[in-house]
């Protein structure tokens, strides 16, 4: 079984940062793409960024690229998710996701199978 435990979330003043983890259970957790979704309330669950097995592929929503940069460390099996410049516009659970076996677009949360349980980020102005 895959278990996903993000950490890392808080509060903090736009312009500010914070730094994503997530730590994954799970032989598998090496051999796949990981990706970071948000969702703020009353809105759908939207891409943030994705990054292949080895790390040699990353993709970011328009909407935080050149601010955020995600990373990851197989040999700790962890994910990340750097924010910089954080703006209000920001503020949102942040969940990670494994993505399937089957391929799909990184960007539809159908192409996941495994969730966390979500961290808030607040960025007030």
């Amino acid at each position: 079984q895959v278990q996903l435990v993000e950490s890392g979330g808080g509060s903090v003043q736009a312009g500010g940062s914070l730094r994503l983890s997530c730590a994954a259970s799970g032989r598998t957790f090496s051999t796949i793409a990981m990706g970071w979704f948000r969702q703020a309330p009353g809105k759908e669950r939207e891409f943030v960024a994705s990054i292949s097995w080895n790390g040699g592929n990353t993709d970011y929503a328009d909407s935080v690229k050149g601010r955020f940069t995600i990373s990851r460390d197989n040999a700790k099996n962890t994910v990340s998710l750097q924010m910089n410049s954080l703006k209000p516009g920001d503020t949102a659970v942040y969940y990670c996701a494994r993505k399937n076996a089957f391929g799909g677009s990184s960007y539809y949360t159908g192409s996941y199978d495994y969730w966390g349980q979500g961290t808030q980020v607040t960025v007030s102005s």
